[in-house]
């Protein structure tokens, strides 16, 4: 039997690990927070001894981006300190670490796709303490994957999908942001190219390592990807309200956003086959996914 742990297991990015189907012989396994305290070294270090982990994913991060500019200390500890730990844990175990991390590591101010060894400069306590992760597991572990990924969404937990049909419900006129520009990422896909690499790090010991990018094909903007999921709200026969685009300026907030947030995912493709698919061909389904949860 083949053990992977995954933290974070009731995120996004986390549920779509654990739901996935594996390959016979791969279980799973994703501990609480009272199971398994990660900013405790001694503590991960027995707990992979004890389970026989053959591999850590860790998609669990702090996410509240505006919060991240006062509570520094939490944003750190979950994005920066529990890398580390896994870091240090995993390669005294000898396996695989593959970590998800961020396009706010970038400031946003270039207009091509970031590619991977693009320099990083983040704008806030966010971006800086998803960097300080990022740094901690490519030096303390080099068996390790660091997959960075933008606006991702499912039918759980909060995220730009959902927030706009639900809004579409309650408001006739919706302002959004068009000065913003990314690639939405579907958790399940990048579920599954997490599970490429970390299938193929755990039989191939010099499968590639380092950073990797990772969000579905077609760059568009806030307000461009709300046009399109109303589209499909309206096809499906839900309420939909009237667009505004408005500028970032227009909609202030403490930490500052990237203006370009779009990925370059040339080297996962090149490197483990994975090919995203256009985020537009998964909408439909991901809409039918939220309304059937919400049900």
């Amino acid at each position: 039997m083949t053990v992977i742990l995954v933290t974070g297991g009731s995120g996004q990015v986390g549920h779509e690990l654990v739901a996935r189907h594996w390959p016979a012989g791969v279980e799973i396994i994703a501990p609480s927070r009272a199971e398994l305290d990660l900013t405790d070294l001694s503590a991960t270090k027995a707990f992979l001894a004890d389970r026989k982990v053959d591999a850590v994913i860790n998609p669990a991060a702090y996410t509240a981006v505006d919060k991240a500019e006062t509570e520094v200390a939490a944003a750190f500890e979950t994005n920066a300190l529990v890398p580390a730990v896994l870091a240090e844990a995993t390669r005294d175990a000898g396996v695989p670490l593959i970590h998800v991390s961020t396009d706010y590591v970038f400031d946003g101010t270039g207009s091509e796709p970031y590619e991977v060894d693009a320099p990083v400069r983040p704008l806030g306590v966010y971006g800086a303490s998803k960097a300080a992760g990022e740094y901690a597991v490519t030096l303390g572990n080099p068996r390790s994957a660091v997959v960075r990924t933008a606006w991702v969404v499912s039918a759980r937990r909060s995220n730009f999908v959902k927030t706009m049909l639900r809004y579409g419900q309650e408001r006739d006129v919706m302002k959004v942001v068009a000065d913003q520009r990314g690639a939405p990422t579907f958790a399940a896909d990048l579920a599954d190219a997490l599970a490429t690499i970390t299938l193929r790090m755990m039989a191939d010991k010099g499968a590639p390592t380092g950073v990797f990018h990772f969000s579905n094909d077609g760059g568009t903007t806030w307000h461009d990807f709300a046009a399109a999921i109303f589209d499909v709200a309206k096809a499906k026969g839900l309420k939909t309200p009237r667009l505004e685009p408005i500028g970032t300026t227009d909609y202030p907030t403490p930490a500052r956003r990237p203006a370009n947030s779009l990925l370059s995912t040339a080297r996962i493709t090149r490197d483990y086959g994975v090919r995203p698919r256009p985020w537009r061909d998964g909408l439909p389904q991901l809409i039918d996914d939220i309304l059937r949860t919400a049900a």
